[in-house]
């Protein structure tokens, strides 16, 4: 008899996403939504043998390690601002665009914001227009960068060739690593780039500063938006390009850029903590489990803050690794209990000792 759990795990396992290359890109924006395992009661999990019952948990532990990427309000407030800075990308080539910079603490959210929008926009343009430009080349409407530590001005072209697939000559010279991306990036019509990680830029040292003017070199010659995503931006002057004092004034970022924050949640308000509840309530129609109750993490809402200081990164850590424990020990529901003894990140537990 074909054990029905083994067959979903081979379809829907972890998909391995590699979002710095056009194939993974293109990968993650065309993926299928994995279809929801069945839903089975404690009886029926309990008659199951003991193979299918661990192929059974183990689909469960993916699926439930998988929320859906919810539109919070802060993913509502950045997309409309990105839809505004976007407006400007309709310009003639000859004309500047924009950028936008997402800037906020780790665990908020900013490159699956980024992502997300990318996706949408991706996908938008090849309804539109097709996956072939005018002139033939494959359209790649976005292009997604992850910057390395001590990131250098060679190293950033060559991480931009890698995610067209350019076959980039090891002792090429900037000027022809630049013309290269350059060339890719029009070529392809690429309409958004993203840029993360963009903190490993040191604006102390001569790479940091080199690259940070080369971004502004590149936005001057590819008809694209860009988009930074880092943490603590504003306090490492990257919108101000390391300058200080009066020269300050002198930032071409600055006055090109607008600003994007990604706050945690609150629930000090009403309306704070009705944002909160709605968003745990779309975490919990996700979740698979046999006895867990409808409206349970509502219930412990305040406690899921606390654990969490409402960051978005630490609550998915945090429901998750209870899913893995209930499944695990068969009581197939979260309580107070779970909630309040599994481990998640080590800041979110400095966090709450210190509150």
């Amino acid at each position: 008899m074909t054990n029905s759990w083994a067959v979903w795990l081979r379809d829907w396992d972890t998909q391995p996403f590699q979002l710095a290359t056009k194939t993974g890109w293109d990968a993650f924006v065309n993926a299928p939504a994995r279809p929801r395992p069945p839903d089975l009661s404690l009886a029926e999990l309990r008659a199951m043998n003991d193979d299918e019952r661990a192929d059974c948990d183990e689909a469960r532990h993916v699926w439930n390690a998988n929320p859906p990427t919810i539109r919070t309000p802060q993913m509502e407030h950045a997309f409309e601002l990105m839809d505004q800075v976007l407006a400007s990308a309709r310009r003639d080539g000859d004309r500047l665009r924009g950028a936008v910079v997402i800037d906020a603490q780790p665990g908020q959210g900013k490159t699956t914001i980024a992502t997300g929008y990318a996706k949408r926009l991706h996908r938008q343009q090849y309804r539109r227009y097709g996956p072939r430009t005018t002139d033939g080349h494959q359209r790649l409407p976005v292009a997604y960068v992850p910057l390395t530590a001590d990131v250098t001005l060679k190293g950033l072209n060559r991480q931009i060739l890698r995610f067209y697939g350019h076959p980039t000559a090891q002792a090429a010279s900037t000027t022809d690593l630049t013309r290269a991306v350059v060339d890719c990036a029009t070529s392809c019509e690429t309409k958004l780039i993203i840029i993360d990680e963009v903190h490993f830029v040191n604006l102390r040292v001569r790479n940091g500063l080199d690259v940070s003017n080369h971004f502004k070199g590149l936005a001057n010659q590819i008809p694209a938006t860009f988009v930074f995503v880092g943490v603590g931006l504003t306090e490492k002057r990257f919108l101000d390009e390391g300058l200080v004092g009066e020269e300050r004034a002198m930032a071409q970022t600055s006055r090109r850029t607008t600003r994007c924050t990604v706050p945690a949640f609150s629930i000090t308000s009403d309306a704070g903590m009705r944002a909160w509840t709605l968003m745990l309530d779309r975490l919990e129609a996700h979740l698979h489990l046999a006895a867990h109750q409808p409206g349970n993490l509502a219930t412990h809402a305040r406690l899921l803050h606390e654990r969490t200081q409402g960051r978005i990164a630490s609550l998915t850590t945090l429901i998750d690794r209870a899913c893995y424990r209930t499944i695990r020990d068969g009581s197939e529901a979260l309580d107070a209990d779970i909630l309040q003894q599994v481990s998640v990140d080590h800041a979110a537990e400095q966090a709450r000792r210190s509150a």
